[in-house]
C-alpha cells in the first residue's frame, strides 16, 4: 500500500472552482489558528504552541486575538522545508555582506526582525490546448541598391550596397500542446517578480499535504482564487503557444494575425511552497528578504545609503585627481 508521501497529488477539474460549484473546504489543520495583519492585510495560519508574533510579510506586530482557522480550499500538496533556519540565516547574512551601499542599520534590523518559515500559497494548472492560427511567413533576401553621395572632394559619386528585404507569404495551420503544473502565485503580499526570481521549484518532489507540516511554520491563506489564477495561467500558456505558432510558421520572420485556442481537460491544485522570510522597516518603508527553503537561494530588496554612495563617489574623484597629479608631476 502506498504511503501518504508516495500518493499522487489530487488534481481538481476547473469546473469545481466555477461560481456555484461545490468546493471541498477544510481547515488547513485541525488545531490551526489564524490571525489577520492590520498592516498588509495578510491572513496567516499557525499551529500551537506557535504564537502570532510579527507579520512575516510586513514586520508589523500582530496583536489581534487568534481565531480558529476558517475553512478554505485545503492544500493538495506541499514542498516540505529542506533548508533549516541556521542555513537560511547564513545565506541571508552572506547576501547582506554583498550589498555594498546598504546602510549599516540593515544588518541589525534584518537580524532583529528574524527569519520566519512561511508556506506561500500557489495554484498549479494543467491543460490540453489546440490552437488554429493565421499569419504570414517572412523570408529574407538581398538586393543591390544604387545610391549617390558626396565624396571628400565634393564630387557626387554613385555607389552600390546590399540591402536586406523581406518577402511575405500567407501561412495558416494549427499547433497543440499539453501543459503540466503551470505555477501561479496565490499571494499578493510578495511581488510576482520576486517569486519568479526564487525559482526553480522542484514541484515533482511535492507530497500530499498533512496538518503536521504546519508545525513550527506559518502558512498564508491564498489571496487569489482558483479562477483568478486560471486567468494568469492562461496568460502564461498563451506566451508558450505564441512561440509554438511562430516556430510552426517558420521562415526568418513571422506575423501572427489571429489565434483561436481551445482548452480542454483543465485541472488545478493548491500547493504550498516554503520560504524563509524576513521583513523589516527602514525609513518608513517595508523591505523583504526571502530564502528558497528548498535551494537556499536568496532574493531580496534593500535600502540604499546616500552617505555611502556619496563617499564612494568622493573617493573616486579623489583617486582620479591623485592619478592626474602624479602623472602631471612625472
Amino acid at each position: 500500500m502506498a504511503s501518504p508521501t508516495d500518493a499522487a497529488l489530487v488534481e481538481h477539474p476547473i469546473e469545481e472552482a466555477s461560481a456555484g460549484a461545490a468546493v471541498s473546504l477544510a481547515r488547513i489543520a485541525e488545531s490551526a489558528l489564524e490571525v489577520d495583519c492590520g498592516g498588509c492585510g495578510s491572513t496567516v495560519a499557525f499551529a500551537p504552541p506557535d504564537t502570532a508574533g510579527a507579520c512575516p510579510f510586513c514586520g508589523a506586530r500582530i496583536v489581534a486575538q487568534p481565531e480558529s482557522a476558517d475553512p478554505l480550499l485545503a492544500p493538495d500538496g506541499v514542498l516540505p522545508f529542506q533548508v533549516d533556519r541556521k542555513r537560511a540565516t547564513e545565506a541571508m547574512r552572506a547576501w547582506i555582506r554583498t550589498r555594498w551601499f546598504a546602510p549599516n542599520a540593515l544588518k541589525s534590523m534584518a537580524r532583529d526582525a528574524g527569519m520566519q518559515g512561511v508556506y506561500l500559497p500557489h495554484w498549479t494548472y494543467d491543460a490540453s490546448t489546440h490552437t488554429d492560427y493565421v499569419g504570414e511567413r517572412g523570408e529574407h533576401y538581398w538586393e543591390t541598391e544604387t545610391y549617390t553621395e558626396t565624396d571628400s572632394e565634393g564630387r557626387t559619386v554613385e555607389r552600390t550596397r546590399q540591402v536586406r528585404r523581406t518577402r511575405w507569404w500567407p501561412a495558416s495551420g494549427s499547433v497543440s500542446r499539453d501543459f503540466d503544473d503551470v505555477l501561479v502565485p496565490a499571494t499578493r503580499a510578495v511581488s510576482d517578480a520576486r517569486l519568479v526570481a526564487l525559482a526553480p521549484w522542484d514541484l515533482a518532489s511535492a507530497v500530499p499535504f498533512r496538518g503536521e507540516y504546519l508545525s513550527g511554520f506559518r502558512a498564508q491563506r491564498y489571496q487569489l482564487d482558483p479562477l483568478e489564477g486560471m486567468v494568469s495561467a492562461r496568460g502564461i500558456m498563451s506566451g508558450v503557444i505564441e512561440h509554438d505558432v511562430r516556430r510552426d510558421i517558420g521562415g526568418d520572420e513571422q506575423r501572427v494575425w489571429s489565434k483561436d485556442t481551445t482548452y480542454s481537460g483543465e485541472t488545478f491544485k493548491h500547493l504550498l511552497l516554503p520560504v524563509w522570510l524576513a521583513a523589516y522597516r527602514y525609513d518608513g518603508r517595508v523591505y523583504q528578504t526571502m530564502v528558497n527553503a528548498r535551494t537556499g537561494d536568496v532574493v531580496g530588496e534593500r535600502p540604499y545609503s546616500i552617505w555611502k554612495i556619496a563617499a564612494a563617489v568622493l573617493c573616486g574623484i579623489l583617486l582620479a585627481v591623485a592619478i592626474w597629479w602624479f602623472t602631471r608631476e612625472g
